[in-house]
């Protein structure tokens, strides 16, 4: 299969099913807010480290269902103790920007530069990114971000400071979308710390019929609450 050049004006992406076998579908392009949100809304996402833009449409696809969250006894135990709070779109730019920060073993630097940061910032203003952020004596101390159209969830990155604090963010915003009929989260590429909480393959033909139908539905912008 070809990667394709996008064009820098016009917003238009190939079909996700032309991807290559790692992914990759096209390069080039940029971050505006209406080029990520048709990127999303075609099953595709960017991830690069360095310029030109490279954009990812995986088979298969990494997801889960709100409902399939796994709650371990301990992590409902450490809930209950009422150390944590987790919100809901509060702080957006430190969450991102923290997720920037990780040190990944698999990877030399982070793909969360300041292009992103400043691209997924315009979409949180918009109403269409997203965070849940877990604090601990007023700090944050864990949480991820990600985008959200029809009834997807398209998750991103996430972060921990203390432990458990990305997991509650994570499973308190699962009982969000699972509360507001969400049909899907997308983690995009596989990690062992998020199948562990739920997370599966499916093919990316199966997963792109999901999209379609899902960003049919209405869209929650906006800020989000509990």
């Amino acid at each position: 299969m070809p990667v394709y050049q996008l064009h820098p004006e016009f917003i238009v992406f190939p079909n996700a099913e032309e991807a290559e076998d790692d992914g990759l579908l096209a390069i080039g392009g940029d971050l505006s807010e209406q080029r990520l949100i048709e990127a999303y809304a075609s099953g595709i996402f960017p991830w690069y480290s360095q310029e030109p833009i490279l954009w990812w449409s995986p088979d298969p696809r990494f997801v889960m269902k709100p409902q399939d969250f796994r709650l371990s006894k301990s992590l409902k135990r450490t809930y209950k103790t009422g150390r944590y709070e987790v919100k809901l779109d509060t702080n957006f730019r430190e969450v991102i920007e923290n997720c920037s920060k990780i040190k990944r073993t698999h990877e030399d630097g982070t793909w969360i530069n300041k292009d992103i940061v400043e691209a997924y910032t315009k979409l949180w203003d918009l109403g269409l990114a997203h965070s849940a952020e877990t604090y601990y004596e007023g700090e944050l101390v864990g949480g991820l971000y990600g985008v959200s159209l029809g009834r997807c969830f398209f998750g991103e990155s996430m972060f921990h400071k203390m432990s458990d604090a990305s997991k509650l963010a994570f499973w308190k915003l699962c009982e969000f979308l699972e509360a507001h009929d969400f049909d899907i989260i997308d983690s995009q590429i596989h990690t062992t710390h998020v199948e562990s909480l739920g997370a599966y393959f499916i093919p990316r033909k199966e997963y792109l019929k999901i999209v379609e139908n899902s960003i049919q539905k209405p869209t929650m912008q906006g800020k989000w609450r509990f």
